[in-house]
């Protein structure tokens, strides 16, 4: 990942980690999904079945905060953001998502808050999932 054509992360083995944080979130709900990726048993085992966490696996995490996560365009052409968290609030969130996830033994990456960020990826599988700390899915 590059800020401004300078590396702010890299990580090998691991998850890229896109964080939407809502107006409503808590320190609680970013504790939970940190806790949520570190255990998720989503990396390979010896017999090629998802059966290991990011922690089991050795792995590290890219975490990028990403507003527009909150990004509803059910009624418009345009996306409203009045879910989103407003910054502060945004920024105080996602960096408890990472210090809960580094508390737990994830290698963790950064880039900018609110800065345009350059993210490459290479995703093997790929594998996508969806977490929410108000549970809906």
């Amino acid at each position: 990942m590059t800020v401004d054509g300078e590396a702010t992360g890299s990580i090998g083995l691991g998850l890229v980690v896109l964080v939407g944080v809502g107006r409503n979130d808590t320190p609680e709900a970013a504790a939970y999904l940190a806790e949520k990726v570190a255990h998720l048993r989503i990396f390979d085992d010896e017999q090629g079945k998802m059966n290991r966490s990011l922690l089991d696996a050795g792995g590290a995490v890219l975490a990028i905060s990403q507003f527009t996560l909150y990004g509803d365009a059910r009624g418009q052409r345009r996306p409203s953001f009045l879910e989103a968290a407003p910054s502060e609030l945004g920024k105080t969130l996602y960096e408890e998502f990472v210090r809960a996830l580094r508390a737990l033994g994830a290698r963790v990456e950064t880039g900018v808050f609110q800065a345009r960020m350059s993210v490459e990826l290479t995703n093997e599988g790929p594998v996508t999932i969806l977490l929410d700390s108000d549970k809906l899915f």
